[in-house]
Parts: structure tokens; sequence; C-alpha cells
């Protein structure tokens, strides 16, 4: 990948995860209930589903679930129920007293790979990464030590700040009527994002697939 090849790449990856999503929402609730440090386990799930459809966008994986229209509408369903859920929970929670036992680190991992991973926004993003940036000429193996580390260094850079941004709203929160509607405001934002993913249109694969 060529200097001015690796500059487009870094931009479009910028713009494609600092856009505000499940994901950013997800850190920002983090941040705002657990604190910066504990959320950081989010920001290490959001990681591991980046390296994992990473790594199945360079075996071409992404490609065959975007062609396939069965396995996109479940995904898109699946993952669409679960966010309204998860919405729905926290609208009822908001008004309840943050619990005195924090959670374990586990279960913020797997909370965040799980928002991470059912979201086919990721497909989308994924696949138009591997289909516009990765030269067929060149060997993939040689692409990805530049992809790698590029795409986690700033998908993690992004995730951090939006959770630091959800610690310092929940520091500022000490009125517990604004708290309360905060923590609402993050409970519709998932309840919208699961409207609008049911709704979605399937990625359309690369030209030629």
């Amino acid at each position: 990948m060529s200097f001015e090849g690796w500059t487009v790449f870094a931009l479009f990856w910028v713009v494609f995860v600092t856009t505000p999503g499940p994901n950013a929402v997800n850190c920002i609730t983090n941040g705002m209930t657990h604190g910066f440090g504990r959320s950081l386990w989010g920001v290490l799930g959001i990681l591991t589903q980046s390296t994992l459809f990473l790594t199945l966008s360079a075996l071409g994986v992404t490609a065959l679930i975007a062609a396939s229209p069965q396995a996109f509408g479940i995904a898109k369903l699946a993952g669409a129920a679960v966010l309204i859920w998860l919405g729905l929970r926290g609208w009822l929670n908001a008004a309840k007293p943050a619990p005195a036992v924090m959670p374990h680190a586990g279960s913020i991992y797997t909370r965040a790979f799980m928002i991470a991973t059912i979201n086919p926004k990721s497909v989308a993003g994924y696949l138009a990464a591997f289909s516009q940036f990765v030269q067929p000429d060149v060997p993939i193996a040689l692409q990805m030590l530049t992809i790698f580390p590029t795409a986690l260094l700033i998908t993690a850079a992004s995730y951090v700040t939006y959770t630091a941004l959800g610690a310092g709203l929940g520091r500022a929160a000490l009125g517990a009527v604004f708290n309360v509607w905060l923590r609402r405001g993050m409970a519709l934002c998932f309840i919208l994002y699961g409207i609008l993913l049911g709704l979605s249109l399937p990625p359309a694969p690369p030209s030629g697939a």
C-alpha cells in the first residue's frame, strides 16, 4: 500500500469509527456508569471484534455475508432486537441507583464485543475498506502489516475518547434528575439505532463479486 493509499484508508477509518453508533453509545454509557479505568474492558471488547472482522475481511468472509440477503437479514433482525432490548432495559433502570457491586470486567468486555459484532454496519464498513483499499496485485499478508495496526490504533483512540467523555459526563451529572435523563438519553440512542438497523439495506458486494 502506497503512502497516498494509506492516507486515504486512514481517513476513511477515522470517519468509520468516529461516526456515533452503538459502540460509541456503549462506551459513553460504560464511562458514565463504571468510570474510565474499568470501562476500558469495553474498548478491549471492541478491539477484539475489530481484529476478528479484519481477519474475516482479509479471508473474504464478509464479502460472502454481504452477498447473502438471508444471512444479512438474520444478523440485522437479531442485532436490532438486542439493541432495542438494551435500550428499553436502560430506560427502565435509569432511575435506579447504581449497583453497589461493580460488574465483572468480563461482562463489560462481553457486552461491548457483542454490541460491536451484531451491527451489520461493521460488515459494510470492513467490506468497503477491503474492496476499495486492498490491492489485488499485492500479497494480502503484506498489506495486512499496514492495515491491521492502522485500523486498530484509530479504533482504540476513538473509543477510548468516547469512554473518557462518558466518564466526564458521569462526574458532571451531580443532580439526580439530570443523571436520570442523561441515562435515558443514552437508552433512547440504543432504541433508535436498533430501529434504524432493522430498516437498513444489505451492503453492496464489491464490484465483480
